[in-house]
């Protein structure tokens, strides 16, 4: 791995900071913002909204709650000698742009090479909730998703791919609505050889002819 690649997770987090806003500092935000729009919290319609909100945000944001690394540390290596690409794509994900807080619904395709163990296939979508389930920009997203995979595992390879619409470029600014936005990330095998890419490719349903990125 190389030695100027981030650390999957090593941004700080505030969950187990002293300093962590409470449920009523929480919803008196929520309040706040209810004005600032310009409506009356205290009303019938929105005077529940705020603990609603809070309690939406404990959904959308449960990966800050989970280890990535913790999910994948039990494998399996009774594979009868099984060394093929194992895929799981069409992985529904909803994560929230980290510069405007509005969704990014996407479908990621995850990938690796085994060179001794693997892990149960329900283990690989988890990781990509434990990402998605924060703060996001989609090229950090598949960055952290295939460097976890590679670190923990230790595959011979590892490819991921991301296609996802954000919001805040359909609802709001430039108003592009239909646009998707496709990062990919390459290790180890899928990245030096060329067959193996276009296996990974050919199996999501990308045109052998697709050039990924290599975020």
């Amino acid at each position: 791995m190389s030695a100027t690649r981030n650390t999957p997770d090593a941004s700080p987090d505030i969950r187990d900071h002293a300093d962590r806003p409470s449920r009523e500092e929480a919803e008196a935000a929520v309040r706040v913002l209810i004005r600032w729009a310009g409506d009356n919290p205290a009303r019938e319609g929105l005077i529940d909204t705020p603990a609603r909100v809070i309690r939406s945000y404990e959904e959308f944001f449960a990966g800050y709650a989970q280890n990535p690394r913790e999910i994948l540390t039990r494998t399996f290596s009774e594979v009868q000698g099984y060394d093929e690409m194992i895929v799981l794509k069409d992985i529904r994900f909803e994560s929230y742009c980290e510069h405007h807080m509005v969704p990014i619904i996407g479908r990621a395709h995850v990938a690796y090479l085994p060179r001794e163990r693997v892990v149960g296939i329900s283990k690989l979508a988890r990781l990509v909730d434990a990402f998605a389930k924060r703060l996001q920009i989609q090229e950090k997203m598949t960055a952290q998703i295939a460097d976890t995979l590679e670190e923990v595992l230790q595959p011979l390879g590892v490819g991921v791919i991301l296609e996802a619409s954000h919001q805040c470029m359909s609802t709001r600014g430039v108003h592009k609505a239909g646009a998707s936005m496709v990062t990919s990330r390459m290790l180890g095998t899928f990245r030096d050889d060329p067959s193996t890419r276009r296996e990974f490719l050919a199996i999501v349903g990308h045109p052998s002819g697709f050039n990924v990125s290599n975020s």
